[in-house]
């Protein structure tokens, strides 16, 4: 594993005035913390360099890296793509289940068996057409030799209940140290469907871990609470399109979108609430309040950070390549509305420094990826690949 660079965050100037300049949606709601939002910002002083190596996809949605170093990138309406480093890009890849594309639906997240170079399994999400509705659905397949389809695609998990909507599916997929899947669901969005977040009979608002079959991983923290799924590892989200694992210590951090503000980084912890819609640091689109309007509560867990104004956080992934040191360890976020990448820099699981980089790009940024060499690759929602490194 990286070790953090010894005097890394010496280094780091976390004397810049925070990057935010913008009037906060609720400035009336107070922080439960110094530093959980607004914090200070810092300034790459490395040169470094970025490109795009293609334009030609169709809103990509997810991307992760196969042996060789090539791309495996989802498009949200339901294709599978291959691109080199060089921006040559492949046919649609076939085999895989029809995908619900209306509003935020689609072929999201993607990843790969850590035994890929020798089972050649995929496991992605996406939301699922059925009867009353869609799901937040997994699958998984064998990719072909000729690489030019999905073999024995199967749905291994369904994040029930069904609900007739379009919104906020999650949609991220990955493995952890132990070899099971981590999957973000959303609330799906609307009034009705919201508060399943808190209701563990419910697999809406929440963070599961699962076998590659799609059972309950074994340990799973609320398995033994009474009338609690136990494939659930979180709950109380709202809509999670961000998870990594921390290459340090091994453990899941989430971000997730807020209504009007309120956009958050957490630190995933087993069994734990993360409080949608108890609590939130964001209001209504319309300008209300959300439930009782609270902020804090005893028992629900406190983002490690949040935005006001939003900036509408998607992927996301630890940094711990070479090429530009004074990353090491930092938090890198796709961000939509900000259109920007979000550097977090991150101390005692703090954050200590913010820096937005891309913001001449004017791109909404889907999904950020560290590649086999090192450098970051980032993907955008209007069809660009971007890399990003020395």
């Amino acid at each position: 594993m990286p070790k953090t660079e010894p005097n890394l965050v010496s280094k780091t100037d976390t004397t810049i005035a925070p990057v935010e300049t913008r009037e906060a949606n609720s400035p009336q709601y107070k922080s439960a913390f110094v530093g959980q939002t607004r914090t200070n910002g810092v300034k790459t002083t490395t040169k470094y360099s970025f490109k795009v190596l293609t334009e030609k996809l169709n809103s990509p949605w997810g991307l992760t890296s196969l042996p060789d170093g090539r791309l495996l990138i989802t498009e949200k309406s339901g294709n599978l793509r291959i691109v080199k480093t060089t921006g040559e890009m492949s046919d649609k890849i076939t085999g895989l289940p029809t995908v619900d594309t209306d509003g935020q639906g689609g072929l999201l997240g993607i990843t790969l068996d850590p035994a890929f170079a020798q089972n050649r399994m995929v496991y992605w999400a996406f939301s699922e057409p059925v009867s009353g509705g869609n799901h937040t659905s997994v699958a998984k397949g064998r990719l072909s030799d000729d690489e030019r389809k999905i073999e024995n695609a199967v749905v291994i998990y369904r994040a029930t209940p069904a609900h007739k909507g379009n919104l906020h599916y999650g949609g991220r997929v990955l493995f952890d140290k132990n070899g099971y899947l981590f999957v973000s669901t959303g609330e799906r969005s609307d009034r009705s469907t919201r508060p399943q977040a808190q209701q563990l009979n419910s697999g809406l608002g929440k963070i599961i871990r699962i076998t590659t079959d799609g059972k309950p991983a074994p340990g799973n923290a609320l398995a033994s609470t009474g009338g609690a799924r136990p494939e659930l590892y979180s709950y109380g989200h709202r809509n999670v399109q961000g998870l990594t694992i921390n290459p340090v210590d091994g453990e899941l951090w989430s971000n997730e979108f807020g209504p009007r503000g309120g956009d958050e980084i957490n630190h995933v912890i087993p069994g734990k609430n993360y409080g949608w819609p108890t609590i939130t640091y964001g209001i209504e689109y319309g300008g209300g309040k959300v439930g009782d309007g609270i902020q804090q509560k005893e028992g629900l867990e406190q983002p490690v950070y949040y935005w006001d104004p939003s900036v509408s956080p998607s992927g996301m992934t630890f940094y711990s390549g070479s090429q530009i040191p004074e990353w090491q360890n930092n938090l890198f976020v796709g961000c939509l509305s900000g259109m920007h990448i979000n550097r977090l820099v991150i101390k005692e699981n703090k954050v200590i420094g913010e820096e937005r980089l891309l913001t001449e790009e004017y791109q909404r940024f889907r999904d950020v990826h560290q590649g086999k060499d090192g450098s970051l690759y980032a993907i955008t929602d209007q069809g660009r690949l971007y890399k990003i490194g020395k």
